[in-house]
């Protein structure tokens, strides 16, 4: 802003043109960027769905020479080897390996993938190491391949959103589009691994975008179908956890399943806590952390001995559960033992993933509630393998509380439409506990106890809702240029304003600008001569009908602490302040937190009363 001589009203034409064209200027910058940024995340999301291919074939190379000694990029389950009591050692050795590379590369790379890329979007800027998109997936490929009980999706998504991150710092965009393009990353890596891309995108609202707006969900909605395509075309088609068709389920089943899922709610509630335990532990140790994940190991590779399932990915085992063609005591025994290996491989420290884990988990508790049920009451209708599904996603709700996710992540993955009921009882139920006797989940725990907080509600923006018209006051100081300093200054004394900034009017009303209360202090200045001198011009103005986020926003550009609040022909009506827009806030939060009762029985009983005895009409209440 300049101080000018000889300050000119602006005419009503020219503000208002000017208001236009700065609006369409806007409108047209922030579709352009929504372009560009869709643009990379489609780019991030084919590079992913490649990188994740290469992931799956580095995991099955390690799986087949630690395992088998052959160079094979085919799958075979570490469960057929033949090593004997030498498996023990293999996951230790895969442990030394993730200890050194955390060590001499990035302690980044240590744990699941997700809560890191929470903490790096909620407090640096959705800045992290380009170093990372290279340390992570071969760390994981080692750590899985030498079998850690650990699921891919975690190091993809770890991946995918490092990838979108540093192409985020290589480009000059704001902290808000990086976050965007960090999502779409981890996202589109889920997706290229699952074939998930509605999944996907409720994973990007509810764990790391924490919004919901088109600038956001549009480019990450993009990246996850580019994510699909890519599992279509380098993967296969169908659903990735393909089991037997089942029926719409009966009104006692359903209630059965939600009973289920609430159980594995407070199942999931104890698993958390005894990951987050073991981990404690961990770090008593009076040992250096580089060689905690070969103790881990140890762990994992004694547990393989006696139970060889828990060893490696075990999407193979999601499938067998979902079958509901194995016994109760296998079902048992998988979900023991898987997650005591899973606990203490990341407690550990190591890299590897949550999802596929608490998948087999929730799955094997499921299948074996529903294997109970089925054999005490044969009669209830409900079927195995929609319990095994029911419980894959309860457990995932109820240590992750991602909701949507869990719900649409298992249909997408089965494609079975029958069970939509049985998962919204059955996630309803877990959430619900989680909800109310579990401060942090599996994801925000370790974050939190940095003291990072994650957003856990996704509210419309108050600032938008409200219109300048809900606040104004028809009150306040305008001046007239023609006002002298000496007026200006006797008419500030007797009014005591605190203020800063004051608008000033041509003598017809129109907005002229802007004075300071420094300028007509000034005691350098004529006392006699008008303000008209010290006038800072600006056609910054608002209507009644402008949004508080278009004057905060006007306010924060200008660098001041009041506004005209302009009519259609430029005459000024009042100021706003950010005191009102701050009293507006305050108000509308009191207003929505204060409870009353805007019906009541009790004094329509007594007027019915009253007028039964006075034997006239009761009047109708509005």
């Amino acid at each position: 802003m300049e101080t000018t001589q000889n300050a000119i009203p602006v005419s009503p034409s020219l503000n208002e043109l000017y208001n236009f064209k700065s609006g369409m200027k806007g409108t047209r910058q922030m579709k352009t960027r929504l372009l560009f940024i869709s643009a990379l995340c489609i780019l991030i999301a084919c590079l992913i769905s490649i990188i994740a291919k290469g992931l799956i074939y580095l995991i099955n190379i390690v799986t087949n020479i630690s395992f088998y000694g052959t160079l094979d990029t085919g799958f075979h389950s570490p469960a057929n080897n033949h090593l004997g009591g030498w498996v023990i050692v293999i996951p230790a050795i895969g442990g030394i390996i993730v200890g050194l590379m955390a060590l001499y590369g990035s302690k980044a790379i240590r744990g699941h993938g997700i809560p890191e890329a929470m903490e790096q979007i909620l407090v640096n800027k959705s800045k992290i190491k380009p170093a990372i998109t290279f340390l992570k997936p071969v760390s994981s490929a080692i750590a899985i391949g030498t079998g850690g009980p650990f699921g891919a999706e975690g190091p993809i998504i770890a991946t995918g959103g490092a990838l979108g991150s540093t192409l985020g710092q290589l480009f000059k965009i704001s902290p808000n589009e990086r976050k965007i393009i960090l999502a779409a990353g981890a996202t589109a890596g889920m997706s290229a691994i699952f074939g998930t891309p509605i999944a996907a995108v409720f994973l990007a609202i509810e764990l790391l975008l924490f919004e919901f707006s088109p600038r956001a969900i549009l480019p990450v909605a993009l990246a996850c179908i580019t994510g699909a395509a890519g599992h279509h075309l380098l993967f296969e088609a169908g659903p990735v956890f393909p089991m037997p068709d089942v029926d719409a389920p009966s009104n006692m089943a359903l209630a059965v399943y939600s009973m289920i899922g609430l159980a594995i709610g407070f199942i999931s509630m104890g698993l958390t806590k005894i990951v987050y335990f073991i981990e404690d532990n961990f770090e008593k140790l009076p040992i250096h952390w580089m060689w905690w994940p070969a103790l881990g190991g140890l762990a994992v590779g004694f547990i393989g001995y006696f139970a060889p399932h828990t060893l490696g990915v075990g999407y193979d085992n999601i499938i067998s559960i979902l079958s509901g063609t194995l016994s109760l005591m296998l079902i048992v025994r998988l979900c023991f033992f898987k997650f005591l290996s899973w606990a203490i491989a990341l407690g550990s420290g190591t890299s590897g993933g949550t999802l596929a884990p608490l998948l087999t988990i929730g799955g094997a508790a499921g299948a074996a509630f529903g294997a109970l049920v089925h054999l005490l009451f044969p009669k209830s209708g409900v079927s195995i393998p929609i319990a095994a599904l029911i419980g894959m996603a309860s457990m995932f709700a109820g240590a992750s509380r991602a909701y949507l996710t869990s719900i649409t992540f298992a249909l997408e993955a089965t494609m079975q439409s029958h069970a939509l009921l049985p998962l919204l009882g059955a996630c309803t139920a877990s959430y619900l506990v989680s909800f109310f006797l579990m401060e942090n989940t599996i994801m925000t725990e370790k974050i939190a106890r940095r003291g990072v907080y994650t957003p856990d509600s996704y509210e419309p923006d108050l600032l938008q809702m409200l219109n300048v018209a809900d606040v104004v006051k028809e009150t306040g100081i305008i001046l007239t240029y023609t006002d002298t300093i000496a007026h200006v200054r006797g008419l500030l004394a007797t009014d005591k304003t605190t203020g800063k900034f004051f608008i000033v009017t041509a003598p017809n009303g129109t907005y002229a600008g802007m004075v300071s209360a420094a300028d007509i202090y000034n005691y350098s200045l004529d006392p006699a001569s008008s303000i008209e001198l010290i006038i800072k011009t600006s056609m910054q103005a608002v209507k009644n009908n402008d949004s508080l986020k278009h004057a905060v926003n006007l306010m924060a550009k200008e660098g001041a602490e009041v506004l005209p609040v302009i009519s259609a022909g430029n005459m000024v009506i009042a100021g706003i302040s950010y005191k009102d827009i701050l009293n507006a806030y305050q108000r509308y939060i009191n207003e929505n937190r204060e409870t009353n009762t805007q019906i009541s029985l009790k004094r329509r009983r007594l007027k019915m009363m009253a007028g039964g005895r006075k034997g006239a009409p009761l009047k109708q209440e509005a």
